[in-house]
C-alpha cells in the first residue's frame, strides 16, 4: 500500500480506518455473512433468551430457581406473573427467530410474524406441564444413578445434566413446533453453561441422564429410548456425511445413532452413524462404534 510521504500520523491512520471500514462494509465479499432485516423487525437476543431460560426453569422447578420464598399459598400466583413474563419475552424472541427466516418484506408479512408467534408461544406454554412430567423421570434418574446423591432437590439445584435437560426439553418442544433458530440458540446456551451439547432435533426418552455431563454431544438425528444413562464424553455422532452432485453437504438424513431402552454409554466412548444400539446394552469406556450393537451385548476395550 502506498501512503504519501507528507501525511500525518493522525491523517495516515484516518485513511486506515475509513478503508477498514469500507472493506467491512461491502456486502459483496460477505456472502452469508451478512444479515439484511427491515426496519423495525426484531433481531434474536440472548440475554432475553437467557431469561426465557431462568423463567422456564422457575416454572418447572418452583422454589429452586427463581423466588426462593414460596410457600402453598403465593405459588399459584408467582407462576402466573411468571407465565405472563414467559408469554411476552417468548413471543418476541419467536417473531424475531420467525422474521429472521422470513423472506416477506411487506407490512402485512410481519404482522402474521407477530400473530404466528404469539400462537407459537401459547403453544409451547401448554406444554409445560407434560415438559415438566418428563423432567421429573430425568431428576428420579439423576438421583438413582448417582450414590452421591443426597436427595431430588439436591439434584434439581446442584447437577448440570437438569440444567441441560430443561434447556434441551424446552428446545425440542419449540423445535417440533417449527420455531426456526431460538431452538439452537437455547441448547448451545446450555452448551456453554455445561458443557453438555444436546441439538433441539434429537429425540430422547423418559428417565435419561448424564452422569456428570461434561463433554457429551448428542447430534440432531439421534433417537435415544427410555432409561438410558451416558457418562461424560460421549460423543452421538455422525461419520462423514455424503455430499449433492453441487458438492454440499445433504441436509436432513438420519446420520446419528439410535440408543435402545437401557442402555448405558460409560465415559468418552463414541458412537458415530446411522447405528443402532441394541436394548439393555452397555459400551464401555473409550470404546469407538460404528457398528450396530445387539440387544444385552457389552463393548468394551
Amino acid at each position: 500500500m502506498y501512503i504519501a510521504f507528507d501525511m500525518s500520523t493522525s491523517d495516515q491512520h484516518t485513511f486506515l480506518l475509513h478503508k477498514t471500514v469500507d472493506e467491512l462494509a461491502d456486502t459483496k465479499q460477505m456472502p452469508g455473512l451478512y444479515h439484511p432485516h427491515r426496519h423495525g423487525d426484531p433481531l434474536p437476543s440472548t440475554v432475553a433468551l437467557e431469561e426465557i431460560i431462568a423463567l422456564g426453569r422457575a416454572v418447572l422447578f418452583p422454589g429452586f430457581y427463581g423466588r426462593s420464598s414460596l410457600h402453598a399459598t403465593t405459588i399459584k400466583y408467582h407462576i402466573g406473573v411468571e407465565i405472563e413474563q414467559l408469554f411476552t419475552l417468548l413471543s418476541g424472541q419467536i417473531q424475531a427467530g420467525l422474521c429472521f427466516e422470513s423472506a416477506s418484506s411487506d407490512q402485512e408479512g410481519c404482522c402474521d410474524c407477530r400473530r404466528r408467534a404469539e400462537e407459537l408461544a401459547v403453544a409451547l406454554i401448554g406444554r409445560l406441564p407434560e415438559v415438566r412430567r418428563i423432567l421429573a423421570t430425568d431428576v428420579e434418574a439423576a438421583y438413582l444413578g448417582d450414590p452421591a446423591a443426597q436427595n431430588y432437590g439436591e439434584v434439581i439445584s446442584c447437577y448440570p445434566v437438569i440444567r441441560a435437560l430443561t434447556c434441551y426439553r424446552l428446545a425440542h418442544e419449540l423445535h417440533k413446533l417449527g420455531v426456526p433458530l431460538i431452538p439452537r440458540i437455547i441448547t448451545e446456551l446450555a452448551h456453554s453453561e455445561t458443557g453438555i451439547d444436546i441439538h433441539p432435533g434429537a429425540e430422547i426418552g423418559s428417565y435419561f441422564t448424564i452422569d456428570h455431563g461434561t463433554g457429551t454431544v448428542i447430534g440432531e438425528t439421534c433417537i435415544i429410548g427410555s432409561h438410558v444413562k451416558l457418562y461424560q464424553g460421549v460423543t452421538l455422532g455422525a461419520k462423514s456425511f455424503p455430499l449433492d452432485e453441487e458438492g454440499n453437504p445433504i441436509k436432513d438424513i438420519p446420520r446419528h445413532p439410535i440408543l435402545c431402552d437401557d442402555v448405558v454409554v460409560y465415559s468418552n466412548a463414541t458412537i458415530l452413524g446411522r447405528v443402532k444400539i441394541g436394548r439393555g446394552a452397555t459400551i464401555g469406556a473409550n470404546v469407538w462404534v460404528t457398528h450396530d450393537v445387539e440387544a444385552g451385548a457389552t463393548l468394551k476395550v
